[in-house]
């Protein structure tokens, strides 16, 4: 067997122990269950309480542990990393899914949903890489994946939501810089449309953005979570600092897609 041909035949490796944040529910609990399915330690992190996820994954056979914490508070941040070192020992990923949308146009986003919007999305991912990376380093490295979101790619008519996920793109690349010596990789997901309990009422939206994706369909969370699973994985060992699109061609292709859409097709 050639070499290319053995390196295809590798297992696919995730790391012993991961924490996801905003993993009590939603697509942060789909990332825990696929993850646990894999035999990981999932540290299930949640301003809610983590402790339903936790028994299903435990209860599938799995293993996991619950983790109250607040990724706004930089010293709930130390205590959570705290308790892993101390039950675990080690910490080889970090998933920072916890996040709000608070979509609002300009005018009517007000000081105080600035301030929370951009707490939650952006402050929470840097306060946690800096908690956890000492962590992963010291356990041989590692991977972080930052959900992020492909309005941190385009403009976008809500400015808290916005200037939140495109902070996060950037941070994920500052990050990959600074923690690259430390094995440590960190990239960012971006998804696109996902059908989720948050498009709930919303669907005048969807239908109009429907028209927008050459995928022609939403994104689906075990799609989302395909993407997250890849990059912990040993699959993606030479990615850091990049930007994985979900997001059915949105953006690379969904303005022109639409135009030609209703068109008709004359392109002249």
């Amino acid at each position: 067997m050639s070499d290319s041909a053995a390196e295809s035949q590798e297992a696919i490796r995730y790391p012993d122990v991961v924490l996801v944040t905003g993993a009590a529910n939603g697509m942060g609990a789909q990332h825990a269950r696929a993850l646990a399915a894999r035999g990981v330690h999932i540290c299930v992190a949640d301003l809610a309480e983590p402790d339903d996820v936790v028994a299903e994954i435990v209860a599938a056979g799995g293993s996991a542990s619950a983790h109250s914490l607040d990724v706004t508070d930089p010293l709930q941040w130390e205590r959570v990393i705290g308790q892993i070192r101390e039950q675990r020992g080690r910490l080889g990923g970090l998933v920072n899914n916890a996040g709000i949308s608070r979509r609002l146009e300009f005018m009517d986003t007000t000081h105080e949903v600035w301030e929370q919007v951009l707490r939650v999305n952006l402050s929470g991912p840097f306060y946690g890489m800096r908690a956890a990376a000492p962590l992963i380093r010291d356990s041989g490295g590692g991977s972080i994946v930052n959900i992020s979101s492909i309005s941190g790619q385009i403009g976008y008519f809500s400015p808290a939501y916005s200037s939140s996920k495109w902070g996060l793109t950037g941070l994920s690349k500052s990050a990959a810089g600074n923690f690259a010596a430390w094995g440590i990789r960190v990239n960012s997901v971006h998804p696109g449309l996902v059908g989720t309990a948050l498009l709930g009422g919303a669907d005048a939206f969807v239908e109009s953005a429907m028209r927008s994706i050459p995928a022609g369909r939403m994104g689906t969370p075990e799609e989302i979570t395909d993407a997250v699973l890849f990059l912990l994985s040993n699959r993606s060992t030479y990615l850091t600092g990049s930007e994985i699109t979900v997001d059915g061609g949105l953006v690379s292709n969904g303005l022109y897609h639409r135009i030609v859409a209703e068109s008709g097709g004359e392109l002249g």
